[in-house]
Parts: C-alpha cells; sequence; structure tokens
C-alpha cells in the first residue's frame, strides 16, 4: 500500500475485550468523550463507538471501536464479532490478578479466532487498567506478558484519571497503520468506511446505553 495522506479514509476496527469489571467501557467513554462515571453496568452483547483520531499531521484514522461484553469468551458470538477485525485491545485490571490469567485466555481466543493474511495474529496491546488504585502487578510482570504472550505493546493505563489512554489508541494506530502498509491485512474493502456490519442475529445494544 502506499505512504498514507490525509486525503484517505482510512477506517480501523478494533476490538475492545478482557474479563467483567477491568474498565473496559469506562476506558473506551474515556478516550471518545473524555468523560468518567463509576457506575456503568455490565455491557450485554457488544456495543459500538466511533472516533476519529489524528495519529500525525498528515495522517487521521476513524476507529471502530467494539465493547464486546466480559461474559462473551465462551459464546458462538465471539467469532461474529471479531470478524474482519484489525487490532485488539486486552485489558486486565490491576487491583484483581486474577483476571491476568483471563486477559491471557482471551488473547488465546483472538489468535484462534481473527488472523492476519499469513495466518498470524492481528496487532494486540495490553492494558493495565485501574492503575491509579492499588497496583499488583509490577513492571517486569507486565513487560513479560507483553513480550511472551504476543502483545505488541503494552501501558498502564486509568480510565478515571485519564492516564495512558490516548497514548495507547494511538500506538495501535499506528501499528495498523505499519500492518496495513505491510499488505498483511485480507479484509473486504466493502467494510472499510466506516460502517458497522452484523448479521441479523447478533444481539447488541446501543453505545449510549450504560455498561461496564
Amino acid at each position: 500500500m502506499a505512504a498514507l495522506t490525509n486525503n484517505d479514509k482510512i477506517s480501523y476496527k478494533v476490538l475492545v475485550i478482557g474479563d467483567p469489571g477491568v474498565g473496559k467501557t469506562s476506558i473506551i467513554r474515556r478516550f471518545v468523550h473524555n468523560v468518567f462515571s463509576s457506575n456503568y453496568k455490565t455491557t450485554i452483547g457488544v456495543d459500538f463507538a466511533l472516533k476519529i483520531l489524528p495519529v500525525d499531521e498528515n495522517t487521521v484514522v476513524h476507529l471502530q471501536i467494539w465493547d464486546i461484553s466480559g461474559q462473551d469468551r465462551y459464546g458462538v458470538m465471539t467469532r461474529v464479532y471479531y470478524k474482519d477485525a484489525h487490532a485488539a485491545i486486552i485489558v486486565l485490571d490491576s487491583t484483581r490478578e486474577r483476571t491476568i490469567e483471563g486477559a491471557l485466555r482471551w488473547k488465546t481466543d483472538l489468535d484462534q479466532k481473527v488472523t492476519l493474511a499469513d495466518g498470524s495474529p492481528v496487532p494486540a496491546i495490553l492494558l493495565a487498567n485501574k492503575c491509579d488504585i492499588d497496583n499488583k502487578l509490577g513492571d517486569d510482570k507486565l513487560y513479560d506478558l507483553e513480550t511472551n504472550n504476543g502483545f505488541v505493546g503494552s501501558f498502564r493505563t486509568s480510565a478515571k484519571e485519564s492516564v495512558g489512554i490516548e497514548e495507547a489508541f494511538k500506538f495501535l494506530a499506528n501499528t495498523v497503520i505499519s500492518t496495513e502498509q505491510g499488505g498483511q491485512y485480507d479484509v473486504p474493502f466493502m467494510n472499510r468506511e466506516g460502517n458497522v456490519n452484523l448479521d441479523d442475529n447478533t444481539t447488541h445494544s446501543r453505545y449510549d446505553s450504560k455498561c461496564c
């Protein structure tokens, strides 16, 4: 693919996945609307958000952000939700050690269900959320989780304090652009115009509803 310019309309599908209660919806709402609430309810199915993100002075990307219920890892619908994804964000809760194993199970599920054209995993980053509270995950451990499990990057984030979120999304967007320039995606062009396409039987809720 040729170098991208500000005349290009670039739309990427990004999954946000992880165990219930790790703060996926809070991260998305902080990134998209710059707001935070501690009163979100659990997401049922999948919610959506759109964000126009300048990644440098010449490039703007349109991100389709899919907020997938933490209850859905073992459900048949995840394959539908994951279809044609360009990248993923996997979230764990820094205050709950058991969500580390959950994040790794989500990574395994992702790698089995969506790949690049050559069969390798789509780019995924790991977010250690709620870093403003008690941190049970040291820097060495976070780095080991990143490098030993196929993540392209890892970040400490706090949706409450707006820490690390913009940086993480920009890093992932740049990684996706580089991956596409390398010709590694095999995504139908009909899904590249900022549209959210679901099978008729897909269960989903609107992003404006309260969810976690």
